[in-house]
């Protein structure tokens, strides 16, 4: 069993709403990792795990739809970024559609785990046989790169995380339009173009001097001004820069 600690400065408070916590605790093989504020996570030790690209979709969503009431995260795995808009959308509620049942099971413990059963669920089933409903707010972060184009790793579920085993960014563009309100907002991760004309796209760079790590796009029924952005993470020290601790401290993380 493990539970990781969080490496915060020992002034820092979580800011937020508390979690509820419980008895569930992370078997042998798992681990119980901090997202925003005092909500944490289950996921597989030697498993696919929550990344910057879950936190950047996610800070992204909620900059762009801070009024949305209903939410839908398409292959939502652990719940990562559905659980962290949670977080800071307080009165949306979400559903998620997984593919992956051991995924969706580590979902649905964290949503009890983070006390938010009441407006969170996972519902288990691939979004590309359809769904039905409208949503002001629908995220997705797509497996990057085609079948067969790299080498696969032993970790659980890293495959279907990295390789579209069941189609790639297309299919999420295409399940998502017709369930995306009107006013509402699509928001894509991914590290080729996907949405058609997108009013927003953020180009995410890992360490100053890098080429792009991927992209996040914003698709709307009605796109005004379109705008890009670039996200630097890292700079030439190899420190956090003043925009990503931005990013942090809007999703409730320590940032320094």
């Amino acid at each position: 069993m493990r539970v990781r600690e969080r490496r915060a400065p020992r002034d820092w408070i979580p800011p937020g709403p508390p979690a509820a916590g419980g008895d569930d605790a992370p078997s042998i093989d798992e681990e119980l990792v901090y997202l925003s504020g005092e909500w944490r996570l289950f996921q597989r030790r030697q498993g696919h795990k929550w990344s910057l690209d879950d936190l950047v979709t996610a800070y992204v969503a909620c900059r762009e739809a801070p009024s949305a009431t209903n939410a839908l995260d398409l292959g939502c795995g652990l719940g990562s970024v559905m659980l962290m808009c949670a977080w800071k959308l307080q009165s949306c509620t979400f559903t998620g559609i997984e593919a992956q049942a051991d995924r969706a099971a580590l979902a649905r413990r964290s949503i009890r785990w983070n006390g938010v059963a009441n407006r969170c669920r996972v519902l288990d089933g691939d979004f590309r046989n359809g769904f039905e409903g409208k949503f002001d707010l629908i995220t997705g972060t797509p497996p990057y790169f085609p079948s067969g184009t790299g080498t696969v790793s032993e970790k659980p579920h890293a495959e279907a995380c990295r390789f579209e085993l069941r189609g790639g960014v297309e299919d999420y563009v295409r399940a998502a339009e017709p369930l995306l309100a009107r006013g509402g907002a699509l928001v894509l991760c991914g590290t080729r173009p996907a949405v058609k004309d997108p009013s927003v796209r953020v180009t995410v760079i890992p360490k100053a001097g890098k080429p792009p790590l991927f992209t996040v796009e914003v698709g709307r029924h009605d796109v005004k001004k379109p705008r890009e952005e670039t996200l630097v993470v890292r700079d030439l020290n190899d420190q956090w820069t003043a925009q990503f601790r931005a990013v942090r401290e809007a999703m409730g993380m320590p940032n320094r």
